[in-house]
């Protein structure tokens, strides 16, 4: 009879040495921890590794820990999943730090998720096929590489977790952790200093915003009270009848080509022809500063704070105020017998949301008749852009559809980032009106001419130039008697051109005929000339009460004489210079 066979232990799992752990732990959480607390490399889209820790990370390091403990191993779904959320929250972390850096504002993911694609076509446009193929092999390649490690490191620390003897000590760790990041006061107790700026505010930010948008009935609650838009117009007329309107969004146009010393003084002598012109012309310039509601992009939302007079900082808002029926001043100039048009060479697709403006005319890329080269993605040129604006609504005589009064809204493109490439001036503004408004040596010189997206500065102050000289010479050569011309800077530029720590102050000019209009403009913050002064107006929704108030009130004659106004007489330059 043999002898029973005694049952043998299960093996127990070696825990290894805490050398070991410890690197494998390290190792793991300090390619996570990187990847969650990377800045921006500034100026430009790349990133830069800092020495902080990430404390959301921490907790979820503790999370994954008790996890582990209480329900056993990580199945291979979970680590795919958690693999799969972490590399969604870089692409956050991402957004979050690039946002602020290139254009000078928070990123907002509703908004900038539904124009990522436009803004994807702009930036490879003039590119190559070849480079476009290889661009998108790269990202692709990356994001792979990226979640693979991810994996690798999620799955190492899953692991590290099991073993019990490291576990009290990593919830020690977190918990003094936590009790540094609780005690933090600000001005007064600084404990976060070695922590990087967290995720979640971010993210519960961008779903308060999703939750504004999607629930009922929040839109008044949200837009607010604007103007009444009662007036009657009346400082807009004359013997000869009511005077046309054009409204100017200038892109990108920002006070920081005013309050920049290197800037100003390279704008200086445009500046200054434009004043001449002004001045040559028997016409006469006020200028002031508005707090534009965004910055270094979407312009739509200093379009619609100005055009229907609300505090319009926050996408949502955007959004709700287009499916709402508040006025709008197109519909109040519409009221009082204009023809309203919306000069849009920037809208390249079916815009249905823009009917709530009420245009008679909306004309986008294809609707404005531009027949000459292409120049970019943006591809008429402002110039040639206001030529056939002219022609088609603004020029006195037979060629004018009717004798209706106009209110024109132009959004110009040519000074959009990346300010490249540009159309060269001209003089001939009959030529710009059919195909031969270019050569193809022209164009393709422009497309050609060399642009540097690390160092903006020369190209941008050249579409300033460039937009200078249009304005002057159209003042000079085009414009018609009377005219009420208003130019407003929708944004500043990208933080890469107006520097950090900018304000988000744009220029505003006002050009008329009529003193007596500008004299009811400089009580409201405006000063005589070209240069804004250095106190600001107010927020861009309150110019459009300022504008109604000059818009509205009349006294029945054309007004005072220059000197009396306020508005220097003899000088040409009425204050171009910087």
């Amino acid at each position: 009879m043999s002898r029973a066979t005694l049952p043998q232990p299960a093996p127990t799992r070696r825990e290894p040495p805490l050398a070991g752990w410890l690197l494998r732990f390290g190792l793991a959480f300090g390619l996570l921890n990187t990847l969650w607390t990377f800045e921006n490399r500034w100026p430009g889209f790349g990133v830069a590794y800092m020495p902080r820790l990430s404390f959301e990370l921490c907790l979820a390091v503790a999370a994954l820990t008790a996890w582990v403990a209480w329900r056993g191993a990580l199945s291979k779904r979970a680590h795919h999943v958690l693999s799969g959320l972490f590399v969604a929250l870089v692409l956050v972390r991402y957004a979050n730090v690039t946002a602020p850096a290139v254009l000078g504002r928070p990123v907002n993911l509703y908004w900038d998720g539904r124009h990522a694609a436009q803004l994807l076509r702009v930036a490879v446009h003039d590119l190559p096929g070849w480079q476009r193929l290889a661009a998108l092999l790269a990202l692709l390649l990356g994001t792979a590489l990226l979640w693979w490690l991810v994996l690798s490191a999620i799955r190492c620390l899953a692991q590290a977790a099991s073993w019990p003897r490291p576990r009290p000590w990593l919830w020690l760790g977190t918990a003094a952790l936590a009790l540094s990041f609780v005690a933090y006061v600000p001005g007064q107790r600084d404990t976060r200093w070695f922590f990087s700026l967290p995720l979640a505010p971010t993210l519960l930010h961008q779903g308060q915003l999703l939750a504004r948008v999607w629930w009922p009935g929040s839109a008044v609650a949200v837009l607010g009270t604007g103007p009444a838009f009662d007036g009657d117009l009346s400082g807009l007329r004359t013997a000869q009848g009511p005077v046309d309107v054009l409204l100017v969004f200038a892109e990108s146009y920002g006070m920081a080509s005013f309050d920049r010393p290197e800037q100003a003084e390279a704008l200086a002598a445009p500046r200054a022809a434009l004043a001449q012109a002004i001045a040559a012309g028997g016409r006469h310039v006020v200028s002031g500063r508005v707090n534009a509601p965004t910055f270094g992009g979407a312009s739509w939302l200093s379009h619609a704070s100005l055009l229907a007079g609300l505090d319009i900082q926050d996408p949502a808002a955007h959004d709700l105020l287009l499916t709402s029926e508040r006025p709008t001043l197109v519909r109040h100039f519409a009221r009082h017998g204009y023809r309203t048009v919306g000069w849009m060479p920037g809208l390249k697709r079916p815009w249905p949301e823009g009917a709530f403006y009420g245009f008679d005319r909306l004309a986008d890329d294809a609707g404005i008749g531009y027949s000459g080269p292409d120049f970019g993605y943006w591809r008429i040129p402002d110039q040639a852009s206001m030529a056939l604006l002219h022609a088609q609504e603004l020029q006195r005589g037979e060629g004018r559809a009717s004798h209706m009064p106009r209110f024109v809204v132009f959004a110009t493109t040519s000074t959009h980032a990346p300010f490249h490439p540009l159309a060269p001036f001209s003089s001939d503004w009959t030529r710009l009106l059919g195909p031969q408004a270019y050569s193809a040596a022209q164009a393709e010189a422009a497309l050609a001419a060399p642009r540097a997206l690390q160092q903006p500065v020369p190209l941008y102050l050249e579409s300033q130039r460039y937009q200078y000289a249009w304005w002057t010479d159209y003042l000079r050569q085009l414009a018609p008697h009377p005219l009420v011309m208003v130019v407003v800077g929708d944004h500043q530029p990208a933080a890469l051109v107006s520097g950090q720590g900018a304000t988000w102050d744009v220029p505003v000019h006002v050009v008329s005929d009529d003193p007596a209009l500008l004299q009811r403009l400089l009580g409201n913050g405006f000063v005589p000339g070209i240069t804004p002064p250095a106190h600001c107006v107010g927020p861009m929704h309150q110019l459009t009460r300022v504008l109604l108030h000059a818009f509205d009130s009349s006294d029945g004659h054309s007004g005072p004489p220059m000197e009396h106004a306020g508005l220097p007489a003899s000088s040409p330059v009425q204050g171009g210079g910087s």
